[in-house]
């Protein structure tokens, strides 16, 4: 988004008696009705917005009641404004054939909204996708230091308290916004857990690319120990793109999951090594040192 106040080429008096008749108050700030088509979603937004049963729902709800919450907006320099927040709300009044959408006009700088973008969202959605809240934590992290906020821990204490996360599940979460598309969208819909897309993140994007090009080879979800055995060979400078099919292919072959406690085992061993490879070098271990009863 430019960093010029875009309010600068604006008349402000001359737009809002455009909408004079449809004005209202709220809190001290005027409601305007806006035609949809001057409405446009900011460049990028972290939220999306799908037509499907919760917009049905919502548009329906429109239909019989109108907009109760008024959309929130700034101008555009090329015209028309930018709608921070209620892009939701408006294609469900695109949905039910309404022409117009109340709004607050502010006039807001590039990193105040993206503050008032993310923290609407947030405080308005019910459901919130882990793609969707790494972005928005991503973005208001930047946002607050931008406006003075002093290094990521100091960013991060507001979310904290604004959030009630972690401080490292808000920094976990973050790293979500590392994978490329092909891995994030399978985060969304739980056909990637979190811990291995976090340890997934650390990898390249064309080594992220093979993963999920392996995960749909093999019809699997790499586990967390997989997933950090793929990091640590990416870190050694090992990993490539033979040996992520290799690593996820032992799923599809051995479909009795990895022990819990196969994490504290495996440091001990090439992260190349396979459970099975794992439990072949204990056994014989084990065995030299008479441990194993004689079969």
């Amino acid at each position: 988004m430019p960093k010029t106040n875009p309010l600068d080429n604006i008349n402000l008096g001359k737009a809002n008696g455009l909408f004079k008749s449809t004005v209202k108050r709220m809190d001290g700030e005027s409601i305007v009705e806006i035609p949809l088509n001057e409405l446009f979603a900011p460049e990028f937004h972290p939220f999306q917005v799908n037509h499907d049963e919760s917009m049905n729902r919502l548009a329906e709800n429109i239909r019989q009641n109108g907009v109760r919450e008024p959309g929130l907006v700034r101008p555009r320099i090329d015209g028309g404004y930018e709608l921070l927040c209620g892009n939701r709300r408006k294609m469900a009044c695109e949905i039910v054939g309404k022409e117009t959408m109340p709004v607050i006009i502010r006039e807001l700088d590039d990193d105040n909204a993206v503050l008032a973008m993310i923290d609407s969202n947030l405080e308005q959605r019910d459901k919130i996708l882990p793609s969707e809240k790494a972005w928005a934590y991503k973005m208001k992290m930047e946002a607050l230091n931008h406006n003075g906020v002093k290094g990521d821990m100091h960013s991060v204490e507001i979310l904290v308290e604004q959030t009630g996360e972690s401080k490292n599940q808000i920094f976990r979460l973050i790293r979500l916004t590392e994978l490329v598309n092909a891995l994030l969208d399978r985060v969304d819909t739980k056909q990637l857990a979190f811990n291995p897309a976090v340890e997934l993140s650390y990898l390249t994007q064309i080594e992220q690319t093979a993963v999920a090009s392996a995960m749909d080879k093999y019809e699997v979800k790499p586990s967390l120990s997989q997933a950090v055995r793929l990091k640590k060979l990416n870190q050694s400078g090992k990993l490539t793109v033979e040996l992520i099919d290799t690593i996820l292919s032992e799923a599809k072959k051995t479909p009795i999951s990895e022990p819990k406690g196969a994490l504290r085992f495996r440091k001990y061993f090439p992260p190349e090594y396979s459970m099975k490879q794992i439990e072949d070098a204990i056994i014989e271990l084990l065995k030299s040192q008479k441990v194993v009863a004689a079969v």
